[in-house]
């Protein structure tokens, strides 16, 4: 039975990915992405931070599986050089520290910190990147339980290892409508390529929606007669990727960052670090800076500047805002130094949020137009990096028919 999977993202690449090295494996897998650009949005633009435990009882069984699988993942295929895997201390600047249940934080323009629930005793760990009169931040998590990938690397690795086992992708493709049998089951989607204007069917009896803020658009659009209204919104968040003049440390090199990284896998000794800060008073805006430097590229990444700008048809079809960048320079000339960094990249991309602050995944239940044979995995809002292989395996098992290896059932539609 073949399967179709909307969205070749993080989350779509992920279920993918466990679907073909699963010993029960359907016959065809299909990737269809719409976007002329693959991981346009938070797939490749995201901050790339994980976390183990700093979930919500909703989400924190995936929360949990998904940060060990990516530090699986890493071990045995090299993600410290391929991707920028290492684990990361985490520190704050913030004022305040949550208790570990889920807020809409990022709605708020506060910080993800809340969503942490304990400050580890603080030593001398600091980054090195972080301008010196700030002094020392407090320690959230040591490495033990929170990590740093380069999202874009690592849906990179994702879809190439799925191309090998022989997933095939349509890009840039959209998925139009869907055929059903003679007895109303699902039998094939109906796709057209973007570039040729050519339409086809894609034969398959299980389709999956992973199309991030774009799901909702998407279920529409397959099921116009259903009255099912899937509670995915967007929210569109500004990042810049900084080359920092202290970061990698003068006394260390890249080589020597990796192999640390490397060798304490399991006990890790951190080489990255991420910033989490209160609101900004010193700048025009009110929000929350979030800063995460990366290896081995040596980038320092910041955000956590959100706004609703209206959600486009493509994600390539962004327009960054000015005024928006200008803040968060702002911002990092008084984190990192005036002069201390370089601009390497400005972006733009919308997270798909919902209004319960936790994912949507499982299947769009019996008795709805046109959900049998239909599962939804979007909504992950912030924390689509860290729970994306997490989501990726739960998906694959439910497809399967397998029990899944978190506890997902608060998170069905």
């Amino acid at each position: 039975m073949a399967t179709v999977i909307v969205g070749a993202g993080i989350i779509g690449t992920s279920a993918a990915y466990y679907l073909s090295q699963s010993e029960t494996a359907p016959s065809g897998i299909h990737l269809v992405e719409f976007s002329p650009e693959l991981f346009a949005s938070a797939s490749g633009f995201a901050a790339g931070f994980l976390a183990r435990d700093w979930f919500s009882t909703a989400s924190a069984s995936l929360g949990r599986l998904s940060f060990d699988l990516h530090q699986r993942l890493a071990k045995e295929h090299d993600g410290y050089r391929k991707w920028g895997y290492s684990p990361s201390t985490a520190t704050s600047l913030a004022e305040t520290i949550g208790d570990g249940e889920e807020e809409d934080w990022m709605g708020e323009g506060t910080s993800r910190v809340k969503a942490a629930k304990k400050i580890a005793e603080n030593d001398d760990t600091r980054p090195i990147w972080l301008a010196s009169r700030h002094g020392r931040p407090d320690i959230i998590d040591k490495g033990e339980g929170t990590a740093q990938v380069d999202p874009y690397e690592l849906c990179k690795f994702l879809l190439s290892e799925c191309k090998d086992r022989g997933v095939k992708l349509h890009h840039p493709a959209k998925a139009t409508g869907v055929t059903r049998d003679s007895i109303g089951a699902l039998s094939s989607i109906h796709v057209q390529s973007t570039n040729t204007a050519e339409e086809y069917d894609i034969p398959c009896t299980r389709l999956v929606l992973a199309a991030g803020a774009w799901t909702g658009e998407v279920y529409t659009t397959l099921f116009p007669a259903s009255k099912l209204n899937v509670p995915i919104s967007s929210l569109a968040g500004h990042s810049l990727l900084l080359r920092a003049k202290s970061w990698p440390s003068p006394s260390s090199t890249l080589s020597q960052d990796i192999e640390n990284v490397s060798k304490h896998i399991s006990s890790p000794k951190p080489a990255c670090h991420a910033l989490f800060t209160s609101e900004d008073i010193y700048s025009s805006a009110s929000y929350s800076p979030e800063l995460f430097s990366r290896l081995p590229s040596g980038h320092v990444y910041i955000a956590g500047l959100n706004g609703h700008y209206p959600l486009p048809s493509l994600p390539t079809e962004r327009q960054i805002d000015p005024q928006a960048v200008g803040v968060l320079k702002s911002t990092s000339e008084r984190l990192l130094g005036k002069g201390e960094f370089v601009v390497e990249r400005e972006a733009l991309c919308w997270r798909p949020v919902t209004n319960k602050g936790v994912p949507i995944i499982g299947p769009v239940k019996k008795g709805k137009e046109g959900e049998k044979g239909v599962w939804i995995a979007a909504g992950h809002g912030p924390w689509g990096i860290s729970l994306s292989l997490g989501t990726g395996l739960v998906v694959s098992e439910m497809v399967e028919g397998r029990g899944t290896s978190a506890e997902v059932g608060r998170l069905s539609l």
